[in-house]
C-alpha cells in the first residue's frame, strides 16, 4: 500500500491533522505489512477499503478516533488488532 496515496485520500475524506493522518498512515501500513486483512477478511487493504472503512464509524470521531474505532471492532471480531491501534499521545498537532 501507498502511504502517500492513503495520506491524499484521509485528507480529501476526512478532517484532521498532517500530523494525524501520518500516524494512521504508518499504521495502517503496518497492518497491510502484517497481512491480517487479507488473510482473515479476504481483501487487499487499499486506501479506498480504509477510507470506506472509516467512514462507518461515527460522524463525531475525529480521523484517529475513526481509525481506533475500526480496529475495535476487527479487535473484537477477529483478535489481535490492538497493536495497530493509535495512541492520543503519537499525534503531535
Amino acid at each position: 500500500m501507498d502511504s502517500k496515496e492513503l495520506d491524499r485520500a484521509l485528507a480529501e475524506a476526512f478532517e484532521g491533522s498532517e500530523s494525524a493522518r501520518r500516524v494512521v498512515a504508518r499504521q495502517a501500513r503496518d497492518l497491510a505489512d502484517a497481512g491480517k486483512i487479507e488473510a482473515e477478511l479476504g481483501f487487499e487493504l487499499t486506501p479506498e477499503q480504509i477510507v470506506s472503512n472509516l467512514n462507518d464509524a461515527p460522524e463525531d470521531h475525529d480521523l484517529v478516533e475513526r481509525w481506533n474505532w475500526w480496529l475495535d471492532s476487527l479487535e473484537l471480531s477477529h483478535g489481535g488488532y490492538n497493536r495497530f491501534r493509535v495512541r492520543p499521545d503519537a499525534v503531535q498537532d
